[in-house]
């Protein structure tokens, strides 16, 4: 199993972010998603997004958090 405290540590103290499409992009959580019976992969936050991935920490998808005007 993947140790998401250990991965994503340096992200919470605002030292490190995600940079998409060119814009840095706080953490703001993170945690385990499941397809209701077992654990499938793993989702992070940012201030707008909602990124997927997989066991395999293959990025999978990206959800805006609110709608983008």
């Amino acid at each position: 199993m993947i140790n998401l405290d250990q991965k994503f540590e340096s992200y919470l103290d605002g030292k490190k972010s995600f940079r998409i499409d060119g814009i840095e992009e706080p953490l703001t959580g993170y945690g385990f998603h499941c397809d209701g019976n077992d654990i499938v992969g793993y989702w992070v936050n940012t201030t707008n997004y909602k990124l997927y991935y997989n066991l395999m920490e293959q990025f999978i998808k990206m959800e805006p958090l609110r709608e983008i005007k």
